[in-house]
């Protein structure tokens, strides 16, 4: 799965990145190490085949959620069962998005001991790119356009930490996800292929929501 991550890319380069334009309802941009679920992310969708980046919660909300708090938080969708689930398969369909981060933590757990997280990278050293999804809310609160990560089964790398790992696309397939070239987007739902990701292990301060420094992707030296 994916439940924190960190965005050190300003708008405009994610902009470019992306080839889209960007909304001007955008949050103000600082990098951030520990991004959070419920946090505002810059998401690059496709409408007629013009992409435009634009203001999303992390935290999806199906439509019969009557408050943001309605029921379980959805930072995640399966790709497995993304077409089947009532909360997900219209938006699997009609409404899928690019997220990009410059990495995400995940948390190794062994009974009996503190959770061991890990930073996960792009060996290559370029932003990640999650295949997404998303849907608008209108609920008690007000109108919010919210997203979730699509995850597929752990690849080499991650399956000695996590059996989950994010959708990781790659820019040939962009267009694909986003729609722009028709059908086919479910055939890019499947693991990431082996040597594409880098893991380190790191402190625990990310564990608190309040930390968002880049200390936080330091290489754990000693055992804490």
């Amino acid at each position: 799965m994916c439940g924190r991550m960190a965005i050190t890319l300003p708008h405009d380069a994610m902009a470019q990145m992306f080839d889209a334009g960007p909304a001007n309802d955008l949050p103000e941009f600082a990098p951030n190490y520990n991004v959070c679920p419920t946090n505002t992310l810059a998401v690059a969708t496709s409408v007629d085949g013009v992409r435009h980046l634009r203001p999303m919660r992390w935290g999806f909300l199906p439509h019969w959620y009557k408050t943001p708090n309605g029921g379980p938080l959805l930072i995640n969708a399966r790709s497995e069962t993304i077409a089947e689930k009532p909360a997900f398969r219209d938006a699997c369909r009609q409404r899928r998005c690019l997220i990009a981060a410059s990495g995400f933590y995940e948390w190794h757990r062994v009974d009996g001991e503190t959770p061991a997280p890990y930073w996960v990278t792009r060996t290559d050293g370029q932003p990640m790119v999650f295949g997404g999804i998303w849907q608008n809310w209108t609920g008690e609160g007000g109108d919010m356009t919210t997203c979730a990560i699509v995850t597929t089964d752990a690849n080499a790398e991650m399956s000695a930490v996590h059996h989950r790992l994010p959708l990781i696309l790659e820019q040939n397939t962009w267009a694909k996800w986003l729609g722009e070239e028709g059908h086919g987007a479910a055939t890019l739902m499947q693991p990431t292929a082996e040597g594409i990701i880098s893991l380190r292990r790191v402190g625990t301060a990310v564990n608190s929501n309040r930390a968002s420094g880049p200390e936080l992707i330091e290489p754990l030296i000693e055992d804490e």
